[in-house]
């Protein structure tokens, strides 16, 4: 039985990880996500990794250019840019514009109100609080929607301005945007503006209480149907042939197991990797789901379906990324899509 049709499709994805892996690997494995079936490709925005050895941070722009002209079918974007420091929103529509000319339907604009490490180190700003970063970025999302909407801009924000400002090549199709939120003031400005973005591995009760609930009631604030938003959540997977290598393998990924509050205001990936690496093992690999069983892997996402998510982007921590797609696209997806339909 398919969902009613106000309902978005399942869409299953693949997260590209900037952090990890040089930008023509990155493509390579872009490209085989959709040779192999998967539905999207969302790349990370980084400036810097968050590990200063032996991590990357490839510019998510060009990168998404090449991937948009080399697919024709997944849908591509970033899984969280931040258009309020290192960009003026000015450019961030602009070059989404451009996306949208090469790939027209298949772009999405992932934004949220960013990290330190990313845009201290290239800005030299103060980094401020949580309110003023979500206020910059409802700002730079209204400055975006008007560029990609009327001829000339004159725009006067508290942050940004424009003077006449015009994008000749206009997406010819809308560009959804789509806000990543972590707690119920950005998942309600997500909710208004159709769609939500957040990732695995949090206690239930955050999804269930506070994020979902505060996108569908931000739907209703700007007269939307709350079904229809978009609710795309980053599942952290490490899937290999025993879970003792699944766990090994997120090594690298150590600093998500960090709370937020030790991740507070660091600005350097020397520092993040320096308490990442005083983790242990399990608790190194505590945000992923780790398993070689693909029937526990189904079983532990299915959850995430349960509450409402639609569109689940899968983020591997293995070296091996193309060992990886081919395994979960033959054991995991399609058991996914069955109980979606079930």
């Amino acid at each position: 039985m398919s969902p009613p049709s106000h309902i978005p499709p399942l869409r299953l994805g693949y997260k590209a990880s900037a952090e990890q892996f040089a930008p023509p690997d990155l493509l390579a494995f872009g490209l085989a996500a959709e040779r192999l079936g998967l539905d999207s490709v969302a790349i990370s925005d980084h400036f810097q990794p968050f590990r200063h050895v032996g991590g990357h941070s490839p510019a998510s722009l060009p990168w998404l250019g090449a991937l948009a002209v080399q697919t024709s079918r997944v849908l591509i974007g970033t899984s969280v840019l931040t258009p309020t420091y290192r960009y003026h929103p000015s450019v961030v529509a602009q070059a989404f514009a451009t996306l949208g000319c090469l790939a027209p339907g298949r772009i999405f604009l992932g934004l949220g109100a960013g990290e330190a490490m990313n845009e201290v180190a290239p800005t030299g700003a103060d980094w401020p609080g949580s309110g003023e970063r979500l206020e910059r970025l409802r700002e730079a999302v209204s400055l975006i929607r008007e560029l990609w909407t009327y001829d000339r801009v004159h725009f006067e924000g508290t942050w940004y301005r424009t003077r006449g400002a015009t994008i000749y090549d206009k997406p010819p199709q809308p560009i959804p945007i789509w806000i990543a939120a972590g707690g119920p003031k950005g998942a309600r400005f997500a909710g208004a503006q159709g769609g939500l973005i957040t990732t695995s591995g949090k206690p239930r009760e955050l999804y269930a209480e506070r994020l979902l609930p505060n996108a569908a009631a931000g739907a209703v604030e700007a007269g939307a149907d709350p079904e229809g938003i978009e609710r795309m959540i980053e599942i952290k997977l490490s899937y290999a042939t025993d879970r003792a290598t699944a766990v090994a393998d997120c090594r690298f990924w150590a600093p998500l197991a960090l709370p937020a509050e030790a991740k507070q205001g660091v600005d350097d990936p020397r520092e993040l990797a320096r308490l990442a690496d005083e983790l242990d093992d399990e608790q190194a690999a505590s945000r992923f789901i780790c398993t070689g069983d693909p029937d526990e892997a189904v079983e532990r996402i299915a959850p995430y379906l349960e509450l409402g998510f639609r569109h689940l982007v899968f983020h591997s921590p293995a070296n091996d990324q193309r060992a990886f797609l081919e395994r979960f696209s033959a054991e995991i997806a399609p058991r996914l899509r069955a109980l979606n339909l079930a």
